[in-house]
């Protein structure tokens, strides 16, 4: 193939997956089969690779995201990204629309649109190219999340037709349908890492991920719901929305233009009684005044428009039996009861079980055993009881009590005085506690060992592992034995606990478990005291000396040491070759004491990522944002207008890359 065949073959490829991930991702009509789709992929790479001068930011094939880290500059809007108003009634809706007819007394149309339950984005084009993706921020900056975006299918990378503008930008939401949440959640159980909550928040944490090809798999999808320019094709919104399906957007189908309030409500009540035959989360609808000359009459506030509200629908609430309660066991001790609930459909799901918290709680709802409660889903997902029909309450029902004893091991728990959670103390015989540990110090944030909840369990039952110490003295020939436990299976587990060796110390700190010391923590006291041992012998004065470290933490980790158990595993890993030591530094830390945080566009995500590496190698410490504790903000180009503010105002020094390196005495960042 000659270079003008291969640019024609590429095009080609580009043109016609273009095409077919817009009839799949936003018309949701097939044109080709999943295998001839992927074929027509792998031709575009192996194409793109051979001929490297012919790459493009917007071709399909920088869907599939990769693995490079990346650090999130800051970009202005080019217009404000305001918040909406919200109301919860029907009057406060009333109030809005007669606040407008007092400004308008021409005639207006309203639109109703679905308030998706996801995260802002602002997509920028140009010439019909996909330039930026922006997260809403403050609602003049936001984060630059461009290359996790291009790897939502239903985004288009480039334009279809030739009627947009020259430059415009795409207001959406990013959302996490429900049939991606389930799959994400169930891959996370089988990994041992924590499930998300709702899919709000997994798409939250979805679109900041570090790593754009982790983004890929996460099934994102979204909805465009606002197109903002100066050469918009119509004055109507709810046109332009029309056109920018055109264009190839994702726009919802349920979007719906009424002449008065009276549509608006019928929307709304529709919608109120329907939001659980919808694929994902909806928490409202969101009604805008049509004409674009009217909504810029109408202006806006300095955080949200005039012309727009939110209506939130109230949260869904259904009455159901509590048949038991159970008291689960969690890894710092901790009993959480669960009641279990006659299975009730809510929000589109299927509740059985309801988390009650702690003993006050049930204490304050007068919680009875046959009771009738109320539960609503917080945050549209966690099921929580909010009430109980005591009308309904059988003559002979017995309250229910929180138990005195440990339902894993018996022991008699304990309640700290200032805490609401009651504890087993028995830290050491306790299973749930013990498995717990180990699911944590496995965990990918830990010592990212492969292995999930069910192995855990089974090497406890097996007798084979009572200790994190434990998993490192594990033979080939204990885990074939195992049931479930092949050649293969076992030797990639053994393989994963040697990787684990070359996990850094701030890691293998966060691992040990000591209670209420977290990643950021254990990064801190990785950095002041070099080794285990350092920290181990440290009194509480200077511990509380450090910053981040307050008496709650200081006081935890004196108790943690003073358990020879403790010390014993950790001798224990110290002979296996885990390192509980931080990796010997000759720099000097001239930075010792400083904080510092770095803003601004440095010319790629690898050199920022550099700068703040120095910083921390020299002593100092990064911050993400501008407080009275910083020391000198590093700016490179476009900088957060906001922390250049909140600097000038606290009095910051603000220094370049250049000042910075001469103050560690380096001529450059290599």
């Amino acid at each position: 193939m000659t270079r003008d065949q291969a640019k024609k073959r590429i095009d080609e490829l580009r043109k016609l997956l273009n095409e077919y991930d817009y009839y799949y991702y936003v018309l949701a009509q097939p044109k080709v089969s999943d295998y001839e789709y992927d074929m027509l992929m792998k031709e575009l790479i192996e194409l793109e690779k051979q001929y490297p001068e012919f790459l493009d930011p917007n071709s399909p094939s920088q869907r599939v995201g990769n693995d490079h880290e990346q650090s999130f500059e800051q970009a202005a809007h080019g217009y404000p990204m305001l918040s909406l108003n919200n109301t919860y009634s029907p009057e406060e809706l009333l109030e809005f629309d007669q606040r407008i007819k007092k400004i308008i007394t021409e005639p207006f149309d309203y639109v109703c649109e679905l308030k998706f339950d996801g995260v802002s984005i602002n997509l920028k084009y140009e010439n019909g190219l996909l330039v930026q993706a922006i997260t809403r921020g403050d609602g003049t900056m936001g984060d630059v999340v461009t290359e996790n975006v291009k790897t939502i299918r239903s985004i288009p990378l480039v334009l279809r037709g030739g009627d947009f503008p020259a430059s415009f930008e795409a207001r959406g939401e990013i959302i996490m349908p429900h049939d991606s949440f389930r799959r994400l959640n169930e891959e996370r159980k089988k990994q041992g890492l924590p499930e998300f909550a709702n899919p709000r928040n997994a798409a939250a944490g979805s679109i900041k991920l570090q790593n754009s090809a982790e983004v890929a798999q996460r099934g994102l999808d979204c909805f465009i719901y606002y197109i903002v320019g100066d050469q918009l094709p119509s004055d109507s919104h709810y046109q332009n929305l029309q056109y920018a399906r055109k264009w190839g957007f994702k726009v919802s189908e349920h979007v719906k233009k009424v002449p008065d309030l009276r549509g608006v409500f019928d929307f709304i009540e529709y919608w109120e009684r329907e939001r659980d035959s919808l694929p994902f989360d909806i928490d409202g609808a969101v009604v805008k005044v049509d004409s674009i000359r009217l909504q810029r009459l109408l202006g806006e506030t300095a955080k949200a428009p005039r012309w727009a509200i939110a209506y939130k629908f109230k949260a869904e609430r259904v009455a159901t039996r509590l048949l038991s309660v159970d008291f689960q066991v969690g890894r710092t001790g901790v009993v959480t009861p669960v009641a279990n609930l006659e299975p009730v459909h809510l929000a589109g799901t299927v509740v059985k079980r309801a988390s009650l918290h702690n003993a006050d709680i049930i204490k304050n709802l007068d919680l009875h055993y046959g009771d009738y409660v109320y539960v609503e889903k917080g945050g549209e997902i966690i099921p929580k009881i909010v009430g109980v029909d005591k009308s309904r309450r059988p003559a002979n029902a017995k309250p229910v009590e929180f138990v005195k004893y440990c339902p894993a091991c018996g022991t008699e728990l304990i309640r700290d005085p200032d805490e609401a959670a009651h504890y087993c103390p028995n830290r050491w015989g306790c299973p749930p506690q013990i498995i717990g540990r180990i699911e944590h110090f496995v965990s990918r944030k830990a010592m990212d060992i492969l292995m999930g909840e069910a192995t855990i369990k089974q090497l406890y039952e097996a007798g084979l592992v009572r200790s994190v110490a434990d998993l490192y003295d594990l033979k080939y020939e204990d885990l074939v034995r195992l049931e479930r436990f092949g050649d293969k299976s076992a030797r990639n587990l053994l393989d994963s606990i040697e990787r684990s060796k070359q996990v850094p110390f701030e890691r293998v700190l966060y691992a040990m478990g000591i209670r209420y010391v977290g990643e950021t923590v254990a990064k801190v006291l990785a950095r002041h005291f070099k080794d285990i041992d350092s920290l181990r012998f440290a009194k509480y004065e200077e511990l509380v000396a450090i910053d981040e470290i307050g008496d709650k933490i200081a006081r935890s980790i004196i108790e943690f040491f003073k358990d020879n158990r403790n010390i014993e595993i950790i001798e224990r890993l110290k002979k296996a070759g885990v390192k509980m030591k931080a990796e010997e530094k000759d720099l000097p830390q001239v930075l010792q004491g400083l904080s510092f945080v770095v803003t601004g566009n440095f010319g790629t995500p690898e050199r920022r990522k550099r700068i703040e590496e120095l910083v921390e190698q020299y002593g100092g410490k990064k911050a993400s944002s501008v407080s009275g504790k910083t020391n000198y903000i590093i700016a490179g180009e476009k900088p957060g207008s906001s922390k250049i503010q909140k600097a000038k105002q606290l009095g910051i020094p603000v220094i370049s890359v250049d000042d910075f390196l001469q103050m560690i005495g380096r001529e450059s960042l290599d």
